[in-house]
């Protein structure tokens, strides 16, 4: 069976994601991915997760409270573009994901912009473990939301293939826009120890 783009994301963290590492929900929404990645870090590892809208900040903190998951995630309101400021210059992260559009239920003309997005995904590549993704589920059929998806297209395309294997998936049969992902992994290199 064909997985959704949302679901596929789940599969591929959790092929990656290691009990004890520190990961990034850049978009926490209605908190799903967020819970997702608590579970898979375990008690000993740390999810920092990012949104603008105190909404879903709010909704993550009540899905998390009734996992009993509050323990290993930090919340931030603050846009995912500051992520290079919350984590350590050494840091080390096990996978990174990003819902883009907007909050399901709330304000659509409250959207994820194209800028931030490149530059958070930009702060996190150098520290992306190696074998480790960055997964952006991208939707596309909102105002602003094509403008968002041909610029991370460009930007992911031009990635150095030596150093990061980029993945396109999705449904090229449907109406309306259907969400694809993008993952990116980060390769051993020859010069990597």
């Amino acid at each position: 069976m064909l997985l959704s783009a949302v679901d596929f994301s789940h599969k591929l963290l959790k092929e990656t994601v290691s009990e004890g590492d520190t990961v990034i929900d850049a978009t926490v929404g209605n908190g799903s991915d967020t819970v997702l990645l608590a579970t898979l870090v375990g008690s000993k590892g740390h999810v920092i997760g990012f949104d603008i809208q105190k909404q879903a900040i709010e909704n993550t903190k009540q899905k998390l409270l009734l996992s009993g998951l509050t323990k290993q995630v930090t919340l931030l309101h603050q846009g995912h573009e500051t992520v290079a400021e919350v984590l350590e210059e050494d840091a080390r992260i096990g996978g990174a994901i990003f819902n883009l559009g907007y909050l399901p239920g709330a304000d659509k003309s409250v959207i994820t912009q194209k800028e931030t997005t490149i530059s958070a995904v930009a702060a996190l590549l150098p520290k992306l473990r190696i074998g480790s993704y960055i997964i952006l589920v991208v939707y596309s059929g909102h105002s602003g939301g094509m403008e968002e998806k041909n610029a991370l297209l460009e930007y992911v395309s031009e990635l150095n293939q030596a150093t990061y294997k980029v993945l396109q998936y999705g449904f090229i049969n449907q109406i309306n826009h259907p969400p694809f992902l993008i993952a990116i992994e980060k390769k051993k290199t020859p010069y990597m120890k």
